[in-house]
This record gives structure tokens, C-alpha cells and sequence, in this order.
């Protein structure tokens, strides 16, 4: 592989700031199902008007940031909580995603166990299998109508390796006294679930909800406004300034100069355009097709009734989900890394890679052929270097930050908001001694370096599910990779 030459004058390449084309609906399905419903025209709020002063901070309107604001101003009304966004609300992964709501986390049981001991490792999978529920609870008090239906999670066995992993991965749940309720399924009552090819067996988990993602965070931002938050759209933030002796931390934006006594950075993949952190995560894409709404005879088969989403036990990850009006929504990973962790809106876009889940759809479910794949849409998510999720605040400096969520943060933000809402009014709970709380991720490698490597990867996972389906067993390099992955 040859990397792409850098700028000539030596910069790192800035991420294009425009509007996608066709505006902001065309997103994803998600945004445009809110245009066509009429629900959301998806019109701009104001921008910053002007230098300001306020208790907190936040930077960046998905959901990490938008559930931090939510929970500081439940519990404490009087709080001056500003969140400024360069698009609109819900622009990034929040809007864009597979609507999984689930407590995934990035680390295994395992790893976690390793690194901080049994019971914090089993504390922060509690606090994680909690949290789609609560989100259930929040989006009902709140009258968001994100179609959330709390329907669990199946993983798929296709083949005698993902089989052999559907069983590793009910062993290990069952080592850590069941906390996750992982029941590992036979071929019949797993094609119950889920009607695809080649059904062995696999896996099912309780604690992940179907959601339309862009109802939640748009849904989110309102909720944030009338309990008394402020959202500046269309405010590009140049750099975050920590407190020092004498003078608060700020927030220095294109629209004027943000005072603060805490300010958190909740900007997931767009942390590496930040000055002075362009090395803590690595923005990677992951796309997603949708169908056309479905015929009744197709989800006879297919199943998915009960809200289930749906993945499998192969190496490069794949997830879907039925939606409310009867489409099959399919995304998975496989789009690569840029150099110089650039972010492009035609990077948002790989026909190559929409070919691939199109054909991997269809082959777990034949009966696609013949209907139109109608959508095709993609984003970056955040991953840190050991692909560890982290959040914590910097007493010194009052900069708080959350993020790296490596695709599973639509669950994982929430319990970070919680989290850090809980360390801005300096509460010592439950929340603030899970062990995520303080972790700090080593830096990625400079490039061409991490280009190099974040693309082999890549490469090796899609070539290790090859090589599984041709050998029967489980692939070396995928073994190998498994540390560097978080396993």
C-alpha cells in the first residue's frame, strides 16, 4: 500500500465543512425519514452570537454531548449549559447509525477483568445492561418517538468457526456469573429469530433496542432546549483552551470566545481535527444500505418480529435491524481509513463497499432479489489506539471528555453522560467509580504510520473471514488481532 502524498505545505489536510448534496436529509434514511414525515425539516439553529459566558461547555451535539447537558440540567436547573455544534444536532454517527441501541461495549468482560479486576469489570457491564432501558425511560418521558422497542440482540452461527465462537461467548458470559444473560441458541430457535441462510446457531442478549437514531438525537437536542440549554448550530469550534491560574477554560469558535467553568469535548470521530489531539482517535468509516419497505410474505420468513436486531459471529462486523415500516437496514464495516485521519463527506460514499453489503444482505436473506435497495448512506465513528471507550474530567484544567466508542456508542453515550454529569457537580457515585472513568488511551502512531496500520487491520479481518470459510478454521491473523482489538 502507498499512502497519499501530504499537502505540500506540510499541513494536515482540514475536513470539508460543506453541506452534503441534496442537503441534510440526504444523511441517511434516518434524516430523511423525518423530512418525508414531516416530523423535522431539519432547519438550522443559530448560530453563537458572539463571545459569552457560561457554567459549562459542551462541544459537539450528538449524543454525548446532548445526554451530558440533558442530565446536568435535570439535576441542577439553575446551571448555564451551552452546547455548540459546527452542523446541526444529530449530524455525525448519532444520526447515522444502525439504530442499535444495546450496551455493547468496546472491551470484553475479559479484557476488562484483566485490566481493573472482576468486580469493576462486572460493575461497568451492569451499569452498561442498564442503560438501554433507561434510554427507553428518557425518550417515554420526553414524548421522543424513536420507535424504540426493546427487542434484544441475535447473533448468527453460519458457519462451524462462528459457531465455535457462539460458544466461547456464552462460556465466557457464564465465567462472569451470567451478568450479560448471553443464551447461546440451536439452529431452529436462532432461524426463529432471524430467518437467514445457513443458520447453525448463535447467540442472544437481551439488552439492546431498536431505535430510529435520528428521532432520538433530534428528539435529544429539543429536550435539551426546553430544560433550559441552549444549542448553537453552524458554530465551528477552533480549539478547546483549558483553565489555567486566574482565568477560566474556553471554548475559541468562528463565531466568538466561550468562557467556562467546565467545558466538555464530546466530538467522538471529529476529535482528531482538534488542534493537539489529532492522535487520540482515528475516524473509520461504516456505511449501511437500506430496502425499500418489505411485503409481509418477505418478514414471514425472515422474522426479525419482535424488534430483534441482528449481526453475526464473523470478524468484519455487520448489523441490521427491521425497521418500524418494514425495511431491512444493513451497514457493516470495511470502508478505509484516510490519511492523515481526513474527514470527507465523499468519504461518506464507497460503491465498492455498498456492493458488498448489498451482496452480503442477499445472501442471508435470497429472498431480497428483486427489491430495491433504496438508501445507501455512511459516517465515521471514533476508535482509540487500544480501543478503549474512556471518560473523565481534568480537575485541573476543567476539560472533560468522552468518547471512543468504536461503533457501539448510541448505549455507551448515555452512560457517559450520566457519568460525566455526575463528575462536573463532583459527586462521587456509582457512575464515577466504574473503571472507564479516567482512562486514558495511548496515541496513534504518526503517519504514514497509522494509515498503514488502521488499513492492514481492515484487510485482515476481511480476509480472515475468507480464509474461515475456505479452512473451517478459525484464522490466525484474526486470533492474532483479537488483543490489538480489545479482546
Amino acid at each position: 500500500m502507498t499512502p497519499p502524498a501530504p499537502a505540500a505545505d506540510g499541513r494536515r489536510p482540514e475536513p470539508h465543512d460543506g453541506v452534503p448534496v441534496g442537503g441534510w436529509r440526504s444523511l441517511s434514511l434516518w434524516h430523511d425519514q423525518l423530512v418525508t414525515a414531516g416530523d423535522d425539516d431539519l432547519a438550522e439553529r443559530d448560530p453563537l452570537a458572539g463571545s459569552t459566558a457560561v457554567d459549562v461547555c459542551v462541544v459537539g451535539a450528538g449524543y454525548t454531548g446532548l445526554w451530558t447537558a440533558y442530565y446536568l440540567l435535570r439535576q441542577e436547573p439553575t446551571l448555564r449549559v451551552l452546547v455548540v455544534e459546527a452542523r446541526i444536532a444529530g449530524f455525525g454517527a448519532s444520526g447515522r447509525n444502525g439504530g442499535w441501541c444495546s450496551a455493547l461495549f468496546p472491551a470484553s468482560t475479559s479484557a476488562l477483568a484483566r485490566s481493573h479486576g472482576r468486580e469493576a469489570a462486572l460493575a461497568l457491564r451492569r451499569a452498561m445492561n442498564a442503560t438501554p432501558e433507561e434510554i427507553g425511560r428518557v425518550a417515554a418521558a420526553e414524548g421522543i418517538d424513536c420507535d424504540f422497542t426493546l427487542g434484544g440482540t441475535v447473533r448468527l452461527a453460519r458457519t462451524p468457526v462462528q459457531l465455535r465462537r457462539a460458544r466461547a461467548e456464552a462460556a465466557e458470559d457464564a465465567a462472569f456469573d451470567h451478568v450479560d444473560g448471553v443464551r447461546l441458541l440451536d439452529a431452529d430457535t436462532a432461524r426463529a429469530h432471524v430467518g437467514a441462510t445457513d443458520v447453525l446457531g448463535g447467540t442472544f442478549t437481551a439488552h439492546c433496542a431498536r431505535i430510529q437514531p435520528a428521532r432520538l438525537v433530534r428528539g435529544l437536542a429539543r429536550a435539551v432546549e426546553r430544560h433550559g440549554g441552549t444549542v448553537a448550530e453552524r458554530t465551528r469550534v477552533l480549539r478547546i483552551e483549558g483553565a489555567r491560574p486566574g482565568r477560566d477554560a474556553r471554548v475559541v469558535t468562528d463565531r466568538g470566545v466561550v468562557t467556562a467553568r467546565h467545558v466538555v469535548r464530546a466530538t467522538e470521530a471529529w476529535t482528531a481535527t482538534l488542534p493537539g489531539s489529532h492522535r487520540d482517535l482515528v475516524p473509520v468509516y461504516s456505511l449501511m444500505t437500506a430496502t425499500e419497505p418489505l411485503p409481509a410474505t418477505f418478514w414471514a420468513q425472515a422474522g426479525l418480529a419482535t424488534g430483534e436486531t441482528f449481526s453475526d459471529h464473523r470478524n468484519l462486523i455487520v448489523y441490521g435491524q427491521r425497521t418500524a415500516d418494514d425495511r431491512l437496514v444493513f451497514g457493516g464495516r470495511g470502508a478505509p481509513y484516510h490519511f492523515g485521519s481526513r474527514i470527507e463527506p465523499a468519504y461518506d460514499r464507497e460503491p465498492g463497499v455498498f456492493a458488498g453489503l448489498r451482496d452480503a444482505v442477499t445472501a442471508l436473506f435470497p429472498a431480497l432479489r428483486g427489491h430495491a435497495f433504496t438508501h445507501a448512506w455512511g459516517g465515521p465513528l471514533g476508535i482509540t489506539r487500544d480501543w478503549r471507550a474512556s471518560v473523565g474530567l481534568d480537575a485541573a484544567t476543567g476539560v472533560a471528555w468522552a468518547g471512543g466508542y468504536v461503533g457501539d456508542g448510541v448505549g455507551t453515550s448515555n452512560l457517559a453522560g450520566r457519568t460525566v454529569a455526575d463528575l462536573l457537580l463532583g459527586r462521587d457515585s456509582e457512575l464515577t467509580r466504574l473503571p472507564w472513568v479516567g482512562h486514558r488511551s495511548p496515541r496513534w502512531e504518526p503517519e504514514p504510520l497509522r494509515w498503514l496500520g488502521v488499513n492492514a487491520g481492515l484487510r485482515a479481518m476481511t480476509a480472515a473471514d475468507a480464509e474461515e470459510r475456505v479452512t473451517g478454521r478459525s484464522s490466525l491473523a484474526a486470533r492474532a488481532l483479537a488483543p490489538y482489538l480489545g479482546h
